[in-house]
């Protein structure tokens, strides 16, 4: 089963939603709409060649320079039938950072959903039990968004020439 055997199919089925297909270092990674995520997972579940029914990872990333898909989920899938794995990013702007829940199909999605939640903030309508499993439950900041500097803007004892600055 090859990369173009999977983009063929998916793009048959889906059309032009799914964008951005390319393969960095063999892996087929593409971008979904947000509103069909869990119709292209099932799709991927149910196939009778791919099987893509163990979820790896989910995780989010926050693009703060990217008005408008300021949040992703990455969705890491693998086949263990065929022995390929597969990502799918979908995303959303940070006004409004809700994505489906996986959990419906994938068991495992609930802690990877729920961490995900934790450090980015991204909600997933839908989650049986979306709590904070890693941080303090009174935390009202989540530490994986790129709100906030590196360094401390106030310190003037680093000379920027010694950072390659």
């Amino acid at each position: 089963m090859s990369n173009q055997a999977i983009i063929d199919d998916l793009t048959a089925r889906f059309g032009d939603s799914l964008i951005d297909i390319h393969e960095p270092y063999g892996m087929l990674t593409l971008t979904a709409p947000r509103e069909n995520i869990i119709d292209v997972l099932q799709y991927l579940y149910n196939h009778k060649t791919f099987k893509f029914q163990f979820l790896t990872d989910i995780t989010g990333v926050n693009y703060a320079e990217l008005p408008g898909n300021e949040f992703a989920v990455v969705y890491h899938l693998h086949s263990w039938t065929n022995n390929v794995r597969m990502r799918i990013k979908v995303f959303a702007p940070a006004e409004d950072p809700v994505f489906p829940t996986a959990t419906g199909l994938f068991a495992s999605a609930n802690w990877m959903e729920r961490e995900t939640f934790d450090f980015f903030g991204i909600v997933f309508r839908g989650h049986p039990n979306l709590t904070r499993v890693l941080n303090m439950e009174d935390m009202d900041y989540f530490p994986m968004r790129r709100e906030y500097p590196l360094e401390d803007q106030t310190r003037h004892d680093k000379i920027d020439a010694y950072f390659g600055r």
